[in-house]
């Protein structure tokens, strides 16, 4: 299982939001490439960037940022946030993104998003954000009629290589990952989830640990690693003794 530390950017700065909410951010950062340094440092080799500013605007905000990351983190970048074009993607991959997550194009344009999964095998994720069970678009200001699930469905035979599950009400709040919800849809379909929103410490990561085996690739992490109530270190290790199991499986 991979742990993937989050950095997400509001106006060039490292901030955590609460519920996904632009006027409730906390800035953890003025220096992101740094941040991202100090996560490689702990023995991260897979980063979670996303432009904040560029989800709600629908193109990159951040893009001097987020170079300034890939140019600094050894590892794989995987970045999300405004990127709804052929032109944003290919750039995004020119500037050495490894793998690139779309969420309001994969609701609105799907099309779009298979055409760029098999041009891309195995770097494109798909973000299914759900409020109350529904997908949530355009930064997640806009909740839409379609559930989880069946959005997800869509993109089974694409070749995307994760499904990106963030549950809004707990992003940023530290009330817990949301197990149940998460697993739920790992087992509906046959693309690997990564669990996103509420881990608290490092009981979420060993209870996602226990399920990676059900199609739970990765678990991000943001607000617990700044407030020093998760050591990535310790998590790191947890997700390696899953990777360990898998191996003796084999």
């Amino acid at each position: 299982m991979i742990v993937f530390p989050a950095i997400d950017l509001k106006g060039g700065e490292v901030v955590r939001l609460a519920e996904g909410d632009m006027a409730r951010a906390t800035v953890y950062s003025g220096d992101p490439a740094r941040q991202a340094l100090a996560f490689s440092q702990a023995g991260a080799d897979h980063l979670h960037v996303v432009d904040l500013d560029g989800s709600f605007a629908g193109s990159a905000r951040n893009r001097g940022a987020v170079e300034a990351i890939v140019a600094a983190f050894p590892g794989r970048v995987q970045l999300g946030g405004g990127i709804r074009t052929r032109a944003d993607v290919e750039s995004w991959f020119a500037a050495g993104v490894a793998r690139i997550v779309m969420g309001s194009a994969a609701l609105k344009d799907p099309e779009f998003v298979k055409d760029m999964a098999r041009s891309h095998p195995g770097a494109i994720v798909v973000a299914v954000d759900a409020r109350d069970g529904m997908v949530a678009t355009e930064g997640w200001a806009e909740v839409s009629n379609v559930a989880v699930a069946d959005l997800a469905r869509r993109f089974e035979d694409a070749g995307v290589a994760a499904l990106l599950f963030t549950d809004i009400g707990r992003d940023g709040m530290l009330k817990g990952v949301n197990l149940d919800a998460t697993l739920a849809l790992a087992r509906q379909v046959d693309i690997p989830v990564i669990a996103s929103g509420g881990v608290a410490g490092i009981e979420d990561i060993e209870a996602l640990a226990r399920h990676a085996d059900e199609g739970i690739e990765g678990v991000i992490t943001g607000r617990a690693l700044y407030d020093g109530r998760l050591d990535l270190g310790e998590a790191l290790k947890v997700a390696a003794r899953t990777e360990q199991r898998s191996g003796a499986a084999r």
